[in-house]
């Protein structure tokens, strides 16, 4: 078969204490981490964050965690991905994982968007502390018009669209339980997720300014190969619209379900989440189940990963 491989790269949730230790038996995964220095851009030695939940699920933690994680991933599995499915035929990113996507698509420096992702935690959390205590929270159930439109007329907003009935919504945490009351009365599911702060909403809006300051500090190129924006669902051609729609979705809703549905378009026959989870590769998989899906979660080895795909394409 001809492979079209699609890279996915996920957000918060999924990291645990052990989210290193595979990447840490390869040798270029290795030098990428130390080339990092988390334990300068965390809040505590990395050893110590890994060790308390409270630290690991943190945002200003969390999110430059999860980069490192996935760019790690990337060094190790770059050069045998290439020669078996050629350069990916997309690179698509959920929440912070867009960070991680621009890096593999050439659109910033791997090391540079580790500190990236410090930064923009940082900024996030500076926002979220000058409004009321705020989180994110599961809806599934209903129709996504109808949802949005309950969770608005509370003070709540959709962060990210995921399919026809199902949403991540973001807010105050009293507007959240009020919405999820109410609606539990009609058949909806909810769940607080372990995060923090209401991403992709215009609570974040005070970080929006700054995080643009620190992209046009660093340089940014065109996508070396097709790269979805979140917030838009189509793929990204130039820097200056590389760096406008990243910044965008700190404060607009993540169009999730139009990225999956663009892998679908675009011919992906394959899709590798890099983790931590499998979240992206479950909900890939039951939206378009032609699609063979698969997450570095998922494999007790790098080799077990490289196996897997070489299988695909034979």
């Amino acid at each position: 078969m001809t492979m079209r491989l699609a890279i996915l790269c996920p957000g918060q949730g999924g990291q645990h204490a052990g989210m290193f230790d595979l990447l840490r038996e390869d040798a270029q995964a290795a030098a990428f981490l130390a080339r990092c220095d988390l334990d300068g851009l965390l809040q505590a030695p990395l050893a110590e964050v890994l060790a308390d939940p409270a630290l690991l699920f943190a945002n200003t933690c969390a999110q430059p965690l999860i980069v490192a994680a996935q760019l790690a991933a990337w060094q190790a599995l770059r050069e045998p991905l290439a020669a078996i499915a050629g350069a990916p035929a997309v690179v698509a990113g959920y929440s912070v994982g867009e960070l991680s996507a621009y890096a593999i698509a050439g659109v910033v420096d791997a090391t540079t968007t580790v500190a990236l992702a410090a930064r923009r935690a940082a900024l996030m959390s500076q926002a979220a502390a000058a409004a009321p205590a705020q989180g994110l929270m599961s809806f599934g159930g209903m129709e996504v018009a109808t949802l949005q439109a309950c969770l608005q007329a509370r003070g709540a907003y959709a962060a990210i669209v995921s399919g026809a009935d199902t949403l991540i919504a973001g807010g105050p945490n009293a507007a959240l339980q009020d919405a999820a009351a109410e609606l539990a009365g009609q058949g909806v599911r909810s769940t607080a997720l372990p995060v923090g702060l209401a991403s992709h909403t215009p609570l974040m809006r005070e970080a929006t300014a700054p995080f643009l300051t620190a992209l046009d500090a660093i340089d940014v190129h065109a996508p070396a190969m097709p790269l979805l924006a979140g917030v838009t669902g189509q793929a990204i051609v130039d820097p200056a619209q590389a760096r406008l729609l990243l910044a965008r979705q700190l404060t607009e809703t993540i169009q999730w379900s139009a990225c999956m549905d663009a892998c679908a378009e675009r011919g992906v026959t394959v899709a590798l989440e890099l983790g931590p989870g499998s979240a992206l590769a479950r909900m890939l998989r039951e939206r378009h189940g032609h699609i063979q899906c698969r997450s570095l979660a998922d494999f007790r080895s790098l080799a077990g990963l490289i196996a897997w795909l070489q299988r695909q394409a034979d």
